[in-house]
């Protein structure tokens, strides 16, 4: 049993060994006719076989031939394999008949005709219910799509289907699963066709009929995970359901309905396949996310046809900015991406167009904007804008071009106007750890006031400025700043590794030229170096309008050409400092140091003029030659300055006769200015206007200022009278000025007065004047008229005011009270004593003739004059005033002398040398300086003429 077993064995592996290993060694050429006809059979198209044919038993019976050749040379559909694989079924097989159950094409390469033709109108064999045929490994070219590694399983179904496919292919690089059914054609040869498509990334179905020569018509539905995996557009699930037709040009899904992340579109997609493949996506959304589509666009890389996307929104983000009213298309060609008609609504109702290109690895863009508020808009975009005056940036537009790049954007082109502001200009801006930035503008005016930030902070803007380099070039046509004024201004500045450097800054100020230059080092602590500034100006006019005041307008000194010069550098805290400046002949030099940080400053000056009557001249237009007399002028004074005030420390002032030196303070930390110091003068020749000048005697500005001065000089010529060693405090507060405690020598004597004047809002400046002089002499003609004083010693008590603008003023309105004693004296115009002699003559008529040349003619010695007058209106009137004379004749004085008119109203009446005679008079009328005198000597003709 054993052995039988055994031998059973080895024939059955003996057998098994020879169906396995026996078909290799059998010639099965005469099969090849017959596996032919079977192909033929089962696909319907000739077949014809030219390779080996091979026969393989176990486990199951497979013909395998090569060279195979589907349909006949030249005809249309006709492709080839590179294998026909044949399953058969065994028992027929054992029973000499070759019975498939399988049919497969290996390895072939099959093009299909697009739209489908006569193919629709092929009939599978009506004795075959049921057949496999399967592709594998091979390729279909459909149109200008090649598929690639597609392994399909074709089958027949019933009397109204044609046939099933199912499968899989890879396109593009994809691996794609999908399955297709295909109706059988009706008698007008249109056929239905149903497929779906599985890939990683989508899942889609579309369904429809298949019309000869036309194409495909029907409906397409779409989902998947990531849109961004098939399309330049941002990540997320999308779905899609729409029509789908496709020709021999152009396969379309149009009126789709489309969610992208959540989000509702309509749309179309179109492929076009002629002339050349190419993609078109349109897209409309109430709401796009514009981030996602631009990475998508910029990260394009290498697609197999060019994309054209057509974007339309409603409302749309941007970097977490709202947009609206988004229209525009993109075209993506070989990594190159083109926008065109790109349009969207900014915040602030700005209206932007895009269109440009990218050209390797830089993006090239030209734009519109225009808006009503162009504030909000960039506010929006993150700038600053904020800070500046409200009125800037609301109407404007302009263009401009610009060029994206990894390492920099750049705009070459820009022209813009906001408002009534015209700028044009180019830049560029280099990306990396320290940005750089390079800026070339022109602007018709800039308002530097309007464009700073509001309360600028310089340490914030050293930080700010210490990590980012920067290159500045701006031309100006007017650059403003308050009330100065540069034209044609022009700025050429640069800011790198922490240093600003000022290359030039030149422009026109006030009719001068200015040019400034200079570095500014930020970091590790601010430092200016290099510094030099220059104006130059035919005419000081405009320069000196900037300034505070009228002064010196309207002087010949504001037309005098004009050169300053600045120079220094050193720490913010210790700035030394250079400077010059001339004005025609008027020199000014200065040198010093200064902290800016804390705004103080030191600084020694000299002054110099070769004339100073010319310089009060040309600054004053007031000619000064007769009280100040000839001579050079020159100050040189030594000046501190702080928050606290300025301080001349020192000064020396020489003009021409007045010599002068001392220390003066302006302090203007406190609710007003208040200037304290103390002068002291060799000789201070002050001028005199005349009692009838109209000139304003300048007591408007007491208002403006508070002082307390301590005042000494040695000399004070003024109006032909000298006062030595005078001293006083000057006082001024709340607009009234005191000259307290002053004292000093005039005429041999001593005197003291005190000094007020007030200049009240609204009315005319008031002066009153009250003191005395003591034991004074008179050497000389007192007033310079016809009868005059001439010699006397003496004291003078007096209390005045005044009310008016001018000295005219001031006299006509003079009010007060004045007392005289006058002693051994001489009073000259009349010679009272040669009058009282003349009385005792015999001869009646030569006395009065000798009276009255006595009374018109010589002079009066007189041991003492008193008298005391009433001021009212400028008029003085005499109220007592007694003479006597050495030779013992006595004298009245009545009457009175109109100040401000000059003129006289007097009576003399003088005692004759007879007792009981009546008084010789002597009235005096008219003008002060050429009276009329009328000798009155009737009463005493009628009585010597009623004498025995």
């Amino acid at each position: 049993m054993r052995r039988l077993l055994a031998g059973l064995a080895l024939l059955l592996l003996a057998l098994v060994a020879g169906l396995w290993i026996g078909p290799r060694f059998v010639d099965w050429e005469p099969w090849r006719g017959r596996m032919a006809e079977l192909a033929s059979e089962q696909l319907g198209r000739p077949v014809t076989l030219d390779g080996p044919v091979e026969l393989q038993l176990l486990p199951q019976p497979v013909v395998r031939v090569g060279g195979v050749a589907v349909g006949l040379p030249g005809e249309e559909y006709a492709f080839t394999a590179r294998l026909l694989r044949i399953r058969l079924d065994l028992g027929a097989l054992a029973g000499g008949r070759l019975s498939p159950r399988e049919i497969a094409l290996v390895g072939a390469d099959l093009t299909l005709p697009w739209p489908p033709g006569p193919l629709l109108n092929l009939r599978p064999p009506s004795w075959i219910t049921q057949l496999d045929a399967n592709l594998e490994d091979g390729r279909v070219r459909i149109g200008g799509a090649v598929l690639q590694g597609v392994t399909a399983r074709l089958s027949s179904g019933g009397y109204a289907q044609v046939l099933d496919i199912a499968g899989a292919f890879t396109w593009n690089g994809r691996a794609t699963r999908f399955t297709a059914a295909l109706g059988r054609p009706g008698w007008d040869g249109i056929a239905t066709f149903e497929m779906a498509v599985v890939l990683p990334e989508i899942l889609g179905n579309a369904r429809g009929v298949l019309i000869p020569g036309t194409g495909f018509e029907g409906l397409v539905e779409a989902s998947g995970p990531d849109l961004a995996a098939l399309l330049p557009s941002p990540p997320g699930a999308f779905r899609a359901a729409g029509r789908l037709s496709a020709s021999a040009e152009l396969i379309a899904a149009d009126e789709l309905a489309i969610e992208i992340a959540g989000s509702p579109a309509r749309g179309a997609v179109a492929l076009r396949l002629l002339p050349a493949p190419r993609l078109d996506i349109a897209l409309v959304a109430s709401r796009l996310d514009l981030d996602g589509w631009a990475a998508a666009l910029r990260a394009g890389g290498q697609r197999p046809w060019p994309i054209a996307i057509d974007l339309s929104a409603e409302a749309s983000s941007f970097r977490g900015i709202l947009l609206r009213r988004l229209r525009g298309a993109a075209f993506l060609e070989e990594g190159r991406l083109t926008l065109s008609d790109v349009s969207l609504l900014l915040p602030g109702e700005t209206q932007l167009e895009l269109s440009g290109a990218t050209a390797g690895g830089r993006l090239e863009l030209s734009a519109r904007f225009a808006g009503p508020d162009l504030r909000t808009t960039l506010t929006t975009l993150g700038l600053p804008v904020q800070e500046l005056d409200p009125t800037l940036l609301r109407q404007g537009e302009g263009r401009m071009r610009l060029v994206l790049e990894d390492a920099q954007a750049a705009m070459p082109e820009f022209a813009a106007t906001l408002g009534e502001i015209q700028l044009s200009g180019a830049g560029v801006l280099r990306h990396g750890a320290r940005p750089a930035l390079g800026l070339g503008l022109s602007i018709n005016q800039l308002d530097l006031a309007r464009w700073l930030p509001q309360g600028f902070d310089l340490q914030r803007a050293r930080r700010g400025l210490g990590s980012v380099d920067l290159n500045l070039r701006l031309a100006a046509d007017s650059v403003l700043l308050r009330d100065a004024v540069m034209e044609r201004a022009s700025l050429d500045a640069a800011l790198e590794g922490g240093r600003l450097t000022l290359r030039r800054l030149a422009g026109r100020v006030a009719e001068v030229d200015l040019a400034v230059s200079g570095v500014l080092a930020l970091a590790p602590a601010l430092r200016l170096q290099d510094l030099n500034l220059e104006a130059t100006g035919s005419s000081a006019r405009g320069l000196a309008s900037l300034f505070p005041g009228i002064w010196p307008d309207g002087t010949p000194l504001a037309d005098l050409p004009v050169v300053l010069r600045l120079s220094g550098g050193g720490p913010m805290e210790a700035l030394a400092l250079r400077g010059s400046a001339e004005m025609g002949e008027l020199r000014l030099e200065a040198s010093g140091t200064a902290d800016a940080q804390q705004r103080r400053g030191t600084a020694s000056l000299t002054l110099r003029h070769p004339g100073a009557p010319r310089l009060v001249s040309e600054a004053f237009s007031r000619d000064v030659g007769a009280w100040l007399g000839e001579g050079s002028f020159s100050l040189i004074a030594s000046i501190t300055a702080g928050p606290q005030g300025v301080a001349a420390e020192s000064f020396e002032l020489v003009a021409a006769a007045l010599r002068a030196r001392g220390a003066l303070a302006l302090a203007t930390n406190g609710g007003r200015p208040r200037l304290t110091g103390r002068i002291v003068a060799e000789s201070l020749p002050l001028p005199f206007p005349g009692w009838r000048s109209t000139d304003p005697i300048g007591l408007r500005n007491l208002a403006d200022l508070d002082a307390e001065v301590a005042l000494e000089a040695a000399r004070i010529p003024v109006a032909g009278i000298t006062a030595e060693q005078a001293s006083a405090l000057l006082r001024l507060a709340e607009g009234r000025l005191r000259l307290e405690n002053l004292r000093g020598r005039l005429a041999g004597g001593q005197f003291e007065a005190t000094v007020t004047a007030e200049a009240p809002a609204g009315l005319p400046p008031r002066l009153s004047l009250a003191g005395r002089l003591a034991d004074a002499t008179i050497g000389e003609k007192l007033f310079g008229l016809p009868i005059d004083i001439a010699a006397a010693r003496g004291s003078l008590g007096f209390a005045l005011e005044a009310v008016g603008h001018s000295a005219a003023a001031l006299v006509g309105s003079l009010t007060g009270r004045a007392q005289v004693d006058l002693r051994d004296g001489v009073l000259a115009g009349f010679d009272l004593a040669a009058a009282a002699t003349a009385s005792a003559l015999p001869d009646a008529l030569g006395a009065e003739a000798a009276i009255r040349e006595a009374l018109l003619t010589g002079a009066t010695a007189f041991d003492r004059l008193e008298g005391e007058t009433a001021l009212v209106g400028g008029r003085m009137r005499l109220e007592t005033a007694r003479l006597a004379t050495e030779a013992g004749a006595t004298a009245t004085l009545a009457g009175e002398i109109d100040l401000a008119r000059a003129t006289l109203d007097l009576l003399v009446l003088a005692r004759p040398a007879v007792p009981e005679a009546p008084d010789l008079g002597l009235r005096l009328t008219g003008p002060a300086d050429a009276p009329r005198a009328l000798p009155e000597t009737s009463a005493w003709a009628v009585w010597r003429a009623a004498q025995p």
